[in-house]
């Protein structure tokens, strides 16, 4: 294209970007994820400043007018000017350029973390309100104030008032101490037990659990609640029920140094501790880095850096729990919230690789893909550390989620699933071994047992030879179609719904032909339900396709839950406690989910309290005590996802959690249920990218009656 060429009647105008001044706010929300992310950078932010230690201490919590946070270092503090030209400049370049030119701080060597000059934007996300002292050792006190609400108020950035006062005498920071203290009150939203324990794990998972960082120590807590930690299980009393662990070094294309170790329990008297080294013949295959397409992976070609892979792996099947582990629902409350690959830098942690949410090696989908082999996030404690000087090719993105995606990144990544991919082969030796000498024997599968059952009887009851043909035909097409739909369980899942729900109908039938069939000597009753179970599979198709997820209102669904089981509810004297009712912004959160599998899932819950809730009061009857049957319903939201939670105050869970959602697991007595009630709900809400849980009564805020009953949530993605 020709160049404009200006004539002499054109006006230049020389303009200038002028930003709004609620810019600040938008970035802050935007590129600051959640609380736990803002108090970690502002912790970030010590470490940068070379301090030994952070405090953070929160002081009435579940206040917005009366809390505050004191954020506090004894790093090197700021002088007036740092204040004016880098605290207070958006995206200044200060830490970008330290590091650029490796300037290492005086005391501790470090280099700086943060680099995109945004972490002071987590004091925003607190709260509306920020004081801040700070004093180096070559300044005066300095002391600011910011009002973020006044970035609302005023038109643009440069309009809102910023006072710097140099104090003459300090205040804060005397006889010689230096440092940075923040203070931030008006809370933005009031906290709840469940963000404060998230805001704890973040900030002890902050550095490594293996690694003890003696030049760096971050402290949270909060004076006024002590009871919100209560019962948080801590690495040192996991660590022990590792079953196996390993540590490689990778440099260039190479696993330069590897261990690998099955510990097992003092309990499995009948198996040996085995340990392996880099010269073992399968390590020595693997040393040589690749993708999952053997193509060679060179980390050399990038700086990135000397590797360490260090982890911990567990075992979270029944048989090998009853071994040893006494608290179980700690320990698998623990590992859900606390497993998979972290990384550190510096020893300092990375975000958010190593949360729930990222499965930034794929291990759940690996799993998925080799359930026999494959090491998904619960069963893995790992860290992963980098030089930071060495690693400048991985570059953190902007709002703290993780590495930014490059040719580096995806070295990296290849490298770290390789030794997955060879710790997993090495595990799998000693897993089998577990299982052959400690493991259940097998059982009978229920569905076919009965089948079988029930082609015996009609070869030997059933006189009739057209009857007996006709039904043993169904019954054969029947077998071969369960078979069919369960080979495709996971499949359909996939596609909304799974195909346990199906199943659950199936079997209903199946116990209803077995016993028409005993009672009725093979009657067109009989003919007519092994018809109906027929047409049933070979509609299931038609009931996956039903199954779309669109964007629903969750209050509407909780109460046509509740209507449609409001009849039993009554009849079993039950008074339904709808917590969710009170708040008016519930009804304003909808989610993407299938309308009907949702609303069945809820069902299958107060089905179960109905049951327990009977059993309790059964008991409360012959011991001639009160007691009135409640179910409590309420909703929660956070940042990323809705909670739907369901309790009663009824005899609670009696069986073992991770059991409970297994098919055919059922505590209830005399075949009053057949344990898919539970397994439907949770693998439905897996349908819906959501989970179900069964937190302790601390975990949500709930009438202490409901403690010693069922607590059930169900989490749905936002």
């Amino acid at each position: 294209m020709a160049d404009i060429v200006p004539t002499s009647n054109d006006i230049e105008i020389v303009a200038k970007f002028k930003p709004r001044a609620r810019l600040l706010l938008q970035l802050g929300d935007q590129l600051i994820k959640n609380e736990s992310i803002a108090l970690l950078e502002l912790a970030k932010n010590a470490y940068d400043a070379d301090a030994s230690m952070v405090s953070i201490d929160m002081y009435h919590p579940d206040s917005i007018e009366d809390g505050y946070i004191v954020i506090e270092d004894d790093g090197f503090g700021m002088t007036a000017d740092v204040v004016e030209n880098v605290w207070l400049e958006p995206g200044s370049s200060y830490k970008q350029e330290q590091f650029a030119e490796r300037r290492f701080t005086a005391k501790y060597k470090r280099l700086p973390i943060g680099e995109k000059g945004i972490g002071r934007f987590g004091a925003h996300k607190l709260g509306n309100l920020i004081e801040m002292t700070t004093k180096s050792a070559i300044s005066k006190e300095v002391y600011v104030s910011i009002d973020w609400t006044q970035f609302a108020e005023h038109r643009y950035l440069e309009d809102v008032p910023i006072k710097i006062i140099e104090r003459q005498q300090p205040v804060y920071f005397t006889n010689g101490k230096i440092g940075t203290k923040i203070v931030i009150r008006g809370f933005r939203k009031e906290w709840e037990r469940g963000m404060a324990r998230s805001v704890i794990r973040a900030i002890t998972s902050m550095t490594s659990p293996f690694e003890i960082m003696d030049t760096f120590l971050p402290l949270f807590k909060i004076t006024d609640k002590p009871g919100w930690f209560d019962g948080i299980m801590t690495w040192d009393k996991i660590c022990d029920y590792s079953l196996f662990q390993f540590d490689t070094v990778i440099s260039g294309n190479n696993i330069t140094d590897f261990s690998y170790g099955f510990t097992p329990w003092n309990t499995m008297t009948k198996l040996h501790e085995r340990h392996i080294d880099i010269s073992d013949p399968i390590v020595e295959n693997h040393l040589r880095i690749t993708d999952d397409d053997e193509n060679p992976v060179d980390l050399a070609k990038y700086k990135i850096g000397t590797i360490r892979f260090k982890g911990y792996i567990f075992d979270l099947d029944t048989f090998i729990m009853k071994m040893g582990v006494s608290d179980k629902n700690g320990f698998k409350s623990y590992l859900k919230s606390n497993g998979g690959v972290r990384v550190y830098r510096d020893g300092l942690r990375v975000y958010d690789y190593g949360e729930p949410e990222n499965d930034w090696l794929s291990l759940d989908y690996r799993r998925f893909q080799q359930p026999t082999k494959a090491i998904s996030n619960n069963l893995i404690v790992g860290a992963v550390y980098l030089n930071r000087d060495e690693s400048s090719d991985l570059e953190e993105k902007t709002n703290r989620e993780g590495f930014v995606s490059n040719d580096a990144y995806d070295a990296f990544k290849s490298a770290i699933l390789h030794v997955v991919s060879l710790v997993e082969t090495l595990r799998q030796t000693d897993k089998k071994k577990l299982k052959e000498i400690y493991g259940p024997t097998p059982k009978s599968e229920p569905v076919m047992s009965l089948l079988g059952e029930a082609q015996r009887y009609v070869d030997e009851k059933v006189l009739d030879s057209e009857v007996k043909t006709e039904i043993k035909k169904y019954l054969v097409k029947i077998e071969r179609d369960y078979k069919l739909v369960t080979e495709n369980l996971l499949k359909a899942a996939g596609a909304g719904l799974n195909m346990s729900v199906v199943i659950h109908e199936i079997e209903k039938i199946i116990y209803e032909v077995d016993k028409v069939l005993k009672a009725e000597k093979a009657s067109d009753r009989a003919l007519k339900l092994v018809q109906h179970l027929s047409s049933l599979i070979d509609g299931y198709a038609d009931l996956i396709r039903r199954s779309e997820q669109t964007n629903e209102s969750v209050f509407n669904i909780i109460n046509q839950a509740l209507f449609n089981t409001e009849y039993r509810l009554h009849t079993h004297e039950i008074t339904a406690i709808k917590k969710y009712q009170e708040n008016s912004a519930t009804k304003s959160i909808r989610c993407k989910v299938a309308r009907n599998l949702l609303i069945g899932a809820i069902m299958n819950l107060i089905d179960n309290s109905i049951y327990w809730l009977d059993q309790k009061a059964f008991k409360k009857k012959e011991e001639n005590e009160p007691f009135t049957k409640k179910i409590f319903i309420d909703v929660v939201a956070d940042d990323e996802f809705v909670h739907i939670i369901v309790a009663d105050n009824g005899t609670g869970i009696l069986l073992p959690t991770e059991e409970i959602t297994e098919p055919f697991v059922t505590g209830k007595k005399n075949g009053a249920g057949m344990g898919l009630g539970l397994h439907i709900a949770s693998e439905v809400m897996i349908a819906q990218g959501g989970n179900i849980s069964f937190p302790e009564p601390g975990d949500y805020e709930i009438p202490t009656e409901f403690a010693q009953g069922a607590i059930v949530v169900l989490s749905l993605k936002k």
